[in-house]
This record gives structure tokens, sequence and C-alpha cells, in this order.
């Protein structure tokens, strides 16, 4: 590393200390930020999906994407752009989404859960990692999805817009959402505050282009490990955070919080949303980031996981977490659609993969 990223690490101890500080303040356990679960409590609470226990209209995700619409404008890199395969991005999002909830987390919430002592997010990261691998082989043999094309600013500003309108109708009339009485989906910080601390990590993470797939990618590729700074920053704050709240017990895989221990699917889980985050180009936490930035094909991927997550929810592909109730252990892990539902993801990644890889010339 011939120089530090300062801003990039600064971000990630602020990641890392926002997510702490939003668990302490009510939402759910080693749940600070999760791209992934929140895109699915939105999906819930849009009536998308019926699961009951996953409904709520997350602030996070709102100040994430404005929070980087923001800064992208104050610092003119606000580009409108779009027209790089966005009907392939919806569906490597969709299946990153499968992906993510068969684990039971994004890779922001992967490290946030092994700084709070879950030895079943090693293993998921892990996953993530050889998922990555073989994003990479892909690209060394000329994937790409081609390139954007520069489109009139109201098509970027989209998705931001639509999301300030719902966070308007769900404080002005609530009757119109879903939200939970029980489970992760009840369990939130006040809205006004996880408004706040989003948006200044949203832009935050615009300005410092943090990026969990793209940093491993960087350094297996370049050798660059700047973006990895910041995903080992975000685990020192988390781990460091949580020790000082008296909230660390060590480390283990038992019972840890929404969390289960059927670790070949937490491996397989994340590989699918490693190899799916490098085809397009960044994780979850980027795609919302790019969105907030005016790209089009990020805001069709962002909606590609919200549907996924519906699809996973309705037709009971996600993961279920590891539980304790009157002395009755129940393990969690994946039922038979989910293991079905990866399979297929890997099925449609490869083909999308070989589809978009340029054949060398004889």
């Amino acid at each position: 590393m011939k120089k530090i990223n300062w801003l990039l690490v600064v971000t990630g101890l602020l990641v890392g200390a926002a997510a702490v500080a939003l668990t302490a303040l009510g939402n759910p356990p080693n749940m600070g930020f999760c791209i992934a679960c929140f895109l699915r409590d939105i999906a819930g609470a849009t009536k998308l999906h019926s699961a009951a226990v996953v409904q709520y209209f997350r602030p996070e995700i709102i100040g994430l994407v404005l929070g980087s619409t923001i800064m992208a404008i104050a610092g003119k890199e606000f580009k409108a752009k779009a027209g790089s395969s966005p009907a392939t991005r919806f569906v490597l999002g969709f299946f990153v989404m499968v992906g993510a909830l068969v684990f039971l987390g994004c890779p922001l919430r992967m490290v946030i859960r092994m700084g709070g002592g879950d030895l079943n997010a090693f293993v998921g990261f892990a996953g993530f990692f050889i998922g990555i691998l073989i994003g990479i082989f892909f690209l060394k043999k000329g994937f790409s999805l081609k390139r954007t094309y520069k489109v009139n600013t109201s098509e970027g500003l989209v998705l931001p817009a639509a999301l300030v309108i719902f966070g308007v109708l769900v404080l002005a009339v609530p009757a119109l959402f879903a939200f939970s009485e029980s489970g992760p989906g009840s369990k939130h910080a006040p809205f006004f505050i996880s408004l706040i601390i989003a948006l200044v990590i949203g832009a935050l993470a615009q300005k410092s282009r943090m990026c969990f797939a793209g940093g491993l990618r960087d350094a297996v590729m370049f050798k660059d490990f700047n973006l990895v700074s910041g995903f080992v920053a975000v685990f020192i704050a988390v781990l460091l955070g949580n020790i000082i709240l008296g909230k660390f017990s060590g480390f283990s895989t038992y019972l840890q919080p929404i969390s289960h221990a059927s670790q070949l699917w937490n491996l397989l889980g994340m590989v699918l949303v490693g190899w799916g985050s490098i085809l397009l180009g960044g994780c979850p936490l980027r795609q919302l980031i790019l969105a907030g930035e005016g790209n089009g094909d990020s805001a069709v991927t962002v909606l590609g996981m919200i549907v996924g997550a519906a699809f996973s929810h309705n037709f009971g592909l996600a993961g279920s977490a590891a539980s304790l109730t009157d002395d009755v252990y129940k393990a969690g892990g994946i039922g038979t659609n989910g293991k079905v539902a990866v399979f297929i993801g890997f099925a449609v990644l490869l083909v999308i993969s070989l589809i978009n890889t340029k054949k060398e010339a004889k």
C-alpha cells in the first residue's frame, strides 16, 4: 500500500460505529446496517411479501441514497447515465439478494456479524471471497456488461426521488404500509436518527468509494489494498464498540443473533453474493451509492434486489435463524426451495458470465 486512504479508513470506522449505535438505539442485534435485510424489510412494508416479522420501511436506505446524491451534486460528480445491460443487472441483483438472504445478510452485515463474534459470518466471508475469485476469473477473460450512456438528469434522480416520496408517505399516511409487531422488523432505531446517520454514511461512502466486493477484487487483481482498509476499519469499529458496550461475549457459532450454523449454505449463499457483486461492479452498498450518483443501471439493480427479497419470502427461499424457546433449540437453516434457488442462481450467473465474456480472436 503506497499510501493509506484515510478518508476510507475514517468512513469504515464511522460505518462500524454507526452500526453499533443504531443497534443500541433499537435496530436488531448485529444489524445496525444491512442492505439486504433493509431492502427485504422495505419489500415487506410495501406489501410485496407477507412475512409479518420483516416489514418496516427502513429510513437507512433513504439516507444512504440521498446522502450519496447530495455529496455527488456538491462534488460535481452527479452524472445521470444508464444503458449497461439493465435487464441483466436486474437479474443479477435478484440472485445477489437470494444468496444474501440464504446467508442472512449482505457483505456489510457479514462484517458487522464478524465484529459481533459470529463465527458463522467468517464462513460466509470465505464463500464471499470464493465468489469474488470466480468473478475475477471472468473479468480476466473479458467479461463486460458494456458501457453506459448519458441520459437526462431526471432519469438519474428517479430512485432518490422515489425513496423520498415513500419516506414522506410513511410518516404522513402510515396506514398504507405494513409494520411488523414482532421479529426483526419490529426492532428499529428512531426514524429521524436513523435517517440522519444514514445521510452522513451515504455521503462518506460516495466520497470514499467504499465497496466490500471491490476491495477484495482490487487486492487480488492489482495488489491495491486501499478499499480493503475500509472493510477492516468496519470490523475493528464494530468489535471495539461491542466490547465497550458490553455486548461482546466471545466468538461462537451458537445462537448468534439472526444467524444460523448451516455452514455449507452460509458459504454457498455468499459465493453467490460475491460472484454476482463482481459481475455488477459493486456490492449491494455500492449499488445504492451509485444509484444516488445518478446511475440508472444501479437503480435497476436495487429494484432487482427488492424483487428478489419479495420472491425469497413469498416462496420460502430465505434462511431461518437459530432460536431457543423454552429450552427447545431450533437450528434454523435453509429449506429445499432455498437450496434449489442457490443452484439456479449459480447456473444463471454462469450463463450471464459466459454470454458477456469476449472470445479471444484466434
